[in-house]
């Protein structure tokens, strides 16, 4: 059992002068906490992720000790930014009595199979929170973050929901809010729509969402037609979406729109269940569409915070977020791994129901094999235009 300090509750945030810039080179933050927390054994987040894809970034060589900073759970006057102050208290609750009440239950949707009771329950989301909140206040006068264990992008104001206790994503825009920036964006990749951060800035004239997802997918939001309060775009993508289909969809689409809107810093939701091999969504990408995407997206704003998000299979999760890293870091991909880095690959175990068989691909290469060309679906054109139009 990983517990954070209680007192670090107690303890004001620290000042944003006192954090390291990413202006002068990108920043990677990631914590402990991850190496050591699991939902529980029946969970699809069961499997290591954060600790597995930061273990691989450094035994690639990429991650040079200045660029590494630990994370910190948010404190209390700043998880009340987003958060009920009674759902707050009973996610405390229940992590130390490690019992949900039917109340808890119904009211908070705690103890349920989606968002079930583990000792770091409370924990680790608001390391998540404080976390993104750092990384925010790192990018004051512009750079790159990559926050990896960010992303939960679908907790609600005073309900947990989809894997999420705690909105991370929502606490990066507001901190980012708070230093004066005007124009955000938050783009999100993730199989699974962002409703969570679009439903919180449905109303903000600051905010811009935009999210990709398959359609049809839980939490079955984010039709084409949804632009919530104005500032928002969704782009529903049919099942099998192919690396051909994906990057259309970035470059005609949502590259437009950001250039158009010129945002001051970009939030990016990195969910990486959009890959073939990914239990949890429909969708077959390989990496390399998925990196592409996320390098178009970098030069598109001074600022630029890249989260983490959804992502099942902890083979092809470690392999995509450290390629994250790598393309942030203009790493060249290596062909084959290093010994060290497939050693950790191979120490990976993965005994849910929903566990696929690892080719031998998965343990010696970053880089997916190329997919076939395959024309670009009519549903998908109509779906950019749509997007487009006023």
């Amino acid at each position: 059992m990983f517990r954070v300090d209680p007192d670090s509750f107690k303890q004001p945030a620290p000042a944003i002068d006192q954090l390291p810039s990413a202006l002068d080179r990108p920043r990677l933050i990631s914590h402990d906490i991850y190496r050591h927390s699991r939902y529980g054994p029946k969970h699809p987040l069961s499997i290591p992720r954060v600790s597995t894809a930061v273990d691989l970034i450094r035994a690639l060589g990429w991650l040079p000790d200045d660029q590494f900073v630990e994370g910190r759970i948010a404190t209390d006057d700043e998880l009340v930014w987003f958060h009920d102050p009674d759902y707050l208290a009973a996610l405390k609750r229940v992590q130390t009595t490690q019992h949900a009440t039917d109340d808890d239950r119904h009211r908070y949707n705690l103890g349920r199979m989606e968002n079930p009771v583990f000792p770091e329950m409370f924990d680790r989301p608001a390391t998540a929170c404080g976390s993104s909140i750092m990384a925010a206040q790192m990018l004051r006068d512009g750079g790159v973050v990559h926050h990896v264990a960010g992303g939960t992008h679908h907790g609600r104001k005073a309900r947990a929901s989809g894997f999420c206790y705690l909105n991370d994503p929502v606490f990066a825009i507001l901190a980012l809010c708070r230093q004066g920036l005007s124009k955000i964006a938050y783009v999100d990749l993730d199989a699974h729509h962002g409703d969570g951060v679009q439903d919180a800035f449905h109303d903000d004239h600051r905010v811009f969402t935009i999210s990709l997802h398959e359609q049809g997918r839980w939490p079955q939001t984010g039709a084409l037609d949804d632009r919530a309060g104005g500032l928002a775009r969704n782009i529903p993508l049919p099942k099998k979406l192919h690396d051909a289909e994906f990057t259309h969809v970035v470059t005609q689409a949502v590259i437009p729109l950001l250039q158009a809107w010129q945002p001051e810093a970009l939030v990016i939701q990195g969910g990486c269940d959009t890959l073939a091999d990914d239990p949890m969504s429909g969708l077959a990408l390989t990496n390399n569409s998925y990196w592409q995407a996320i390098a178009s997206l970098l030069p598109l704003s001074p600022r630029i915070l890249m989260l983490g998000g959804g992502g099942y299979n902890p083979w092809t999760l470690a392999r995509a977020w450290a390629g994250v890293w790598g393309v942030i870091m203009k790493c060249e991909m290596p062909s084959i791994l290093p010994p060290a880095a497939e050693d950790i690959l191979r120490q990976v175990s993965w005994q849910h129901r929903l566990a696929k068989n690892a080719p031998a691909h998965w343990f010696t290469t970053l880089v997916d094999p190329a997919s076939e060309e395959r024309p670009i679906r009519d549903e998908i054109k109509y779906a950019v235009e749509q997007t487009l139009a006023s």
